[in-house]
């Protein structure tokens, strides 16, 4: 049998639980079939958002 895993939805804030990014929080940007798009915050220098791909497994909702 298949685990139900819970999908985050677009604007839900997750936290990554396994990783380099282990314990960051992040806001949902996109969902995909096997993992959704974060964004983790923003790099000042550059002015552009910290960005990465999470699989559905690898995160909880908070």
């Amino acid at each position: 049998m298949a685990e139900s895993i819970v999908k985050a939805n677009e604007g839900d804030m997750i936290q990554i639980t396994n990783g380099d990014y282990k314990g960051k929080k992040g806001k949902v940007l996109i969902v995909r079939e096997n993992s959704v798009i974060v964004e983790l915050g923003r790099n000042v220098e550059r002015d552009e958002p910290i960005k990465t791909v999470i699989n559905h497994k690898n995160y909880k909702q908070i």
